[in-house]
């Protein structure tokens, strides 16, 4: 049993942070140097996206690309340096209706007087048939994680936004050709990954394309089907990998009603994170928002965590 079951007064924690992601990181560091008793709840690694993140060009402050994996362990530590907590258990349901909140894990339940939810959100999927058993065998959603496995080989990247123009030019230094699928005729991404795309000679746009069949051999991707919108035509990408970066969902799923979602799932909160239950809080990726960035994920999780203190001292 964790000791954090037995902190503050009455086992009750000040604050309890489910996510442990950039806004979940600095949300714990803030109410750890406010002095409250708070703790993460992450039931993987601490990061989220960030830590599999290859380079960091736009994080304020860092003149060299950054490792989001190193830029995650500096945030974690500082937070921890600070006296936050970190509980290793993914948290299965809420009840935001108790007095205090109630949390529960696969192990056990957590009290809080507070609670910020920061759970991010995970890659989108294609929908395509066999995608799930692809995964791990050519169907990839962090090419900077699974990239190397294809080096010298030809794959495809399917997005237009900036992780897949980020994805297609990382893959371009280690692979043979890189084909970018987008269903428009240009690009989302930020503008100065377009000078660097059009730069490299091993990729290929394929525009105004939509992904329509996974193709695979040996229960291994070999291709990617292609159906051009305009014309309907047909056409068959050989390749080793399909590296998908269309977006992403949040995750939500555990809270099940207990706070308000808008239509694509995320959390409906005001630029403060404030929801619409008193002392829970939305911070970073989870909640509506204009942008889904670093430098906002850490501005929602310093902002939520000074409105906890503020809700918590009013709520003694």
């Amino acid at each position: 049993m964790s000791d954090v079951r037995n902190a503050g007064a009455g086992g009750v924690l000040d604050l309890a942070i489910i996510g442990a992601g950039p806004a979940g990181m600095t949300a714990a560091l803030y109410a750890a140097r406010a002095g409250l008793d708070c703790a993460m709840f992450e039931r993987l690694s601490f990061g989220g996206q960030l830590a599999q993140t290859e380079h960091l060009e736009n994080y304020p402050g860092f003149t060299q690309s950054q490792s989001g994996f190193d830029l995650a362990m500096m945030m974690n530590e500082q937070a921890a340096a600070f006296g936050a907590k970190t509980v290793s258990e993914e948290v299965v349901s809420v009840d935001f209706a108790a007095s205090p909140k109630k949390i529960t894990t696969a192990f056990g339940s957590y009290e809080a007087r507070a609670v910020i939810v920061a759970t991010g959100a995970r890659p989108a999927k294609l929908g395509l048939a066999g995608e799930d058993e692809l995964q791990g065998h050519g169907v990839s959603y962090c090419a900077t994680c699974d990239g190397n496995f294809f080096r010298g080989r030809d794959v495809v990247v399917v997005g237009g936004g900036n992780t897949a123009a980020a994805d297609a030019i990382y893959l371009s230094r280690i692979c043979n050709k890189v084909y970018l699928v987008h269903r428009r005729d240009k690009l989302r991404a930020t503008a100065i990954y377009h000078q660097r795309l059009a730069d490299l000679g091993n990729v290929e746009f394929v525009w105004n394309s939509e992904a329509v069949e996974l193709m695979a051999e040996r229960g291994s991707v070999c291709g990617l089907r292609v159906r051009d919108k305009a014309s309907g035509d047909l056409r068959d990408l050989s390749c080793s990998a399909v590296f998908v970066a269309i977006g992403t969902r949040p995750n939500t799923e555990f809270l099940a009603g207990a706070l308000e979602l808008n239509d694509g799932g995320y959390i409906a909160a005001d630029e403060l994170g404030t929801t619409a239950v008193a002392g829970v809080f939305a911070a970073g990726d989870v909640r509506t928002k204009a942008l889904r960035q670093v430098v906002t994920a850490v501005s929602d999780g310093a902002m939520c965590a000074e409105e906890a203190a503020s809700y918590l001292a009013d709520n003694r």
